[in-house]
């Protein structure tokens, strides 16, 4: 039981720390934007940041409404529920940068998020717990190790 508890503390303590779009509530100045036409436009890493951050926080949305409706842990649907409130709040304010930057964003999750829901959903009690907040560590700390540049990248973006 212990080591799940960890495993949630460790996912919300990184996630956290790595979910760079919800720490960005400023708009971009009236003035550059109407005098910067290239301020508007933005690299293919950058899109593609922006696309790869917008499907991953969708898959948490739904990832966190499965442990809200699957999980045996208390701990573990709160967990959940946090996710659904902080990605979706992140992924609205995504939605308005991507629509300021003139980025489309997908539609929904990619292939493998959307198996790892489908996995997921299979499970129920301790097993859905456990497969959960370990898939949680994992794509957290998978996401870290690839975000720090981007983020910054990011941040000079809004």
């Amino acid at each position: 039981m212990r080591g799940w508890r960890r495993s949630a503390i460790v996912a919300s303590l990184v996630g956290l720390a790595t979910f760079p779009v919800a720490a960005q509530n400023t708009p971009p100045a009236k003035s550059q934007a109407a005098t910067t036409p290239k301020a508007s436009r933005l690299s293919a890493a950058d899109s593609k940041f922006i696309h790869e951050a917008a499907a991953g926080g969708m898959a948490e949305v739904e990832l966190g409404r499965l442990a809200v409706d699957k999980a045996s842990s208390p701990d573990v649907r709160q967990f959940g529920q946090r996710m659904v409130d902080d990605h979706g709040k992140a992924n609205d304010e995504l939605k308005s940068l991507a629509s300021q930057k003139g980025v489309s964003l997908p539609p929904s999750p990619d292939a493998a998020q959307k198996a790892t829901q489908a996995r997921l959903s299979k499970l129920s009690g301790d097993a859905f717990d456990r497969a959960y907040m370990q898939d949680m560590v994992k794509t957290t700390t998978r996401t870290s190790r690839r975000s720090n540049a981007r983020r910054r990248r990011l941040r000079t973006l809004t």
